[in-house]
């Protein structure tokens, strides 16, 4: 009998709100947060009207508030934030989801455009695997840069297929809730936009 395994998104379909965002705002406060927002403004704007790449965004925010920071402090401050933020944030009907297919022995994985430090360590806790962006680090200091591509859109199915040879598997689960997600959607044989049931 062939195994069943189930992908999810994690921003906006396992949360209730933007992770990286919701980083920022607990490490740098509200002034500071809504400061370093304003001055990336036009380039949030150029990404909304598709001239400027999620990713190229992503890295300025992940720069601003994050770039030259020592990798042993920003890795503390995401251990603080998963353990006293992110489980407010989590979704009851996601976490009752999850927990529906992991007592069904179904494996269950994250595939995630978040980063893996603040987020692989929840997956952990929970019995998930993660797979998520990686930021790049130099000298033990965070670059604010990507390692590699931003685990969005395509790339999500790309690192899937790395990770796990979806033939072994008779049921194939997707979970997710925005464009980002639908080519993972599209290689399910039971796909779930922004629901958790048909």
């Amino acid at each position: 009998m062939k195994k069943t395994i189930a992908f999810f998104d994690f921003d906006g379909t396992i949360t209730s709100k933007d992770t990286m965002l919701e980083l920022i705002r607990f490490c740098h406060g509200g002034v500071a947060y809504y400061r370093g927002m304003l001055l990336i403004l036009p380039w949030l704007v150029l990404m909304k009207l598709r001239i400027m790449a999620n990713h190229a965004v992503k890295e300025r925010l992940l720069t601003h508030f994050f770039g030259g920071m020592p990798l042993i402090d920003f890795n503390h401050h995401c251990d603080r934030f998963i353990s006293q933020k992110l489980p407010g944030l989590i979704r009851r009907d996601a976490l009752a989801k999850i927990q529906e297919h992991l007592s069904g022995g179904h494996e269950v994985v994250v595939v995630s455009a978040s980063a893996e430090n603040w987020i692989s360590g929840w997956c952990s806790s929970q019995g998930l695997f993660c797979i998520a962006t990686r930021l790049a680090v130099k000298d033990q200091f965070i670059t604010g840069k990507l390692e590699g591509l931003n685990c969005n859109g395509a790339e999500k199915v790309n690192r899937i297929r790395h990770a796990y040879n979806l033939m072994d598997y008779g049921t194939v689960y997707c979970y997710g809730d925005t464009p980002g997600d639908k080519p993972m959607l599209q290689i399910a044989s039971k796909a779930f936009y922004r629901v958790f049931s048909q």
